[in-house]
């Protein structure tokens, strides 16, 4: 069998002519793979530590997926505006010396922590610190700055540090030494906030604030709370800078936790006001108690009590619900004509706890 070879030139000179039709300009240089600068830096500062966050690059400047990541400079700077980090206040390792995937990788979350010079903490409440981070390539290069965050260069307070918490029956009561307000100036404001940590969630939330006030013994008491629960208070300085647009706040440092565990073992406060009013005229005799309310938030009810007497003896006294009284009056169905009921009522919470029975009030029945 004879093989023809123009069948087979024709279709290889078509394919070559095709690809070479395919590329167009001149070839592309090589890649710098220079990692295009994070836009999404974020700060927070609390008393001297300034807290940095971004995410690192997935692209370089080219639109090409990064394969090697070299360190990160961190720049800061009391100018509103830094162009260069010419003096970096830390250089960070590259995050992984391992080339990324190719395709769309998920940006990684970076964070840093940086020292606040006390050179750069001042009084004056509209000076700020700006922050930026420039990501290099494994050859020391970059593509220039991130986005700039600023954060405020007021000076903090410290904590007390005397914070001491007692359990009451009217709650959690705080007590300290409050500093004297040195750090005074136009467009500042200094109070102490009270924060408190459920240990079972490790949630936070912020019972309450104080204002500095004068040098000396401090005190709260926070009512706020759940009963049969552990908690941790500590207490932060927070410095309030206040701008004609805004105000913005800086927390200090945190007093150590103090740990209080809120078993509610307090009853609530004595009836007061006890009267007995007799009434039976033509009709079924009874007496009916009134008294004071009892104001307590955690109140369930009442438990009323009598005794008895004829005269020459007098019985001992036995409780006469079997469920608590729900409101402050009862209606004594159980009497007698020719003796003398002697009455007393006490308070008791949600959790059982019964206060002390209130004074004796007496009623004859005629």
């Amino acid at each position: 069998m004879k093989v023809h070879l123009g069948k087979f030139i024709a279709p290889t000179a078509l394919c070559l002519l095709l690809a070479s039709c395919a590329q167009t300009g001149p070839p592309l240089p090589p890649s710098l793979e220079l990692p295009k600068p994070p836009t999404d830096l974020r700060a927070s500062r609390k008393g001297n530590r300034v807290t940095l966050n971004w995410s690192e690059p997935t692209l370089t400047t080219d639109r090409q997926s990064v394969r090697y990541l070299g360190p990160t400079l961190v720049c800061r700077s009391v100018d509103p505006e830094i162009t260069a980090c010419g003096n970096p206040a830390a250089m960070l390792p590259a995050p992984s010396a391992a080339p990324q995937k190719s395709g769309a990788p998920r940006p990684a979350p970076q964070t840093y922590t940086d020292t606040l010079p006390s050179t750069m903490q001042q009084q004056a409440p509209a000076t700020e610190v700006t922050y930026a981070v420039e990501v290099l390539n494994r050859n020391a290069r970059g593509a220039g700055l991130s986005n700039r965050v600023r954060v405020p260069a007021v000076m903090t307070l410290p904590p007390p540090g005397d914070l001491a918490a007692e359990l009451t029956g009217d709650g959690v009561v705080l007590t300290w030494t409050s500093a004297a307000e040195s750090l005074n100036s136009t467009g500042v404001q200094h109070r102490y906030r009270i924060y408190r940590r459920d240990e079972s969630s490790g949630k936070d939330a912020i019972a309450g604030e104080v204002p500095l006030g004068e040098p000396g013994p401090a005190h709260f008491t926070d009512s706020s709370f759940e009963w049969e629960k552990t908690y941790l208070y500590r207490i932060t300085a927070v410095s309030i800078v206040k701008r004609p647009d805004n105000e913005v706040q800086v927390e200090g440092d945190d007093t150590p936790p103090v740990r209080i565990i809120a078993h509610d073992v307090f009853p609530p406060s004595v009836p007061a006001g006890l009267q007995a009013a007799y009434s039976g005229e033509g009709q079924k005799p009874f007496i009916d108690l009134i008294w004071a309310p009892v104001t307590n938030a955690d109140l369930a009810g009442y438990n009323v009590y009598r005794s008895e007497t004829n005269g020459t003896e007098v019985k001992v006294m036995v409780k006469l619900n079997s469920e608590v009284v729900k409101s402050p009056s009862y209606r004594d169905l159980a009497v007698a004509s020719g003796k003398t009921y002697i009455y007393s009522v006490s308070a008791v919470d949600v959790r059982g706890n019964e206060s002390q029975r209130s004074e004796e009030t007496s009623e004859p029945v005629p």
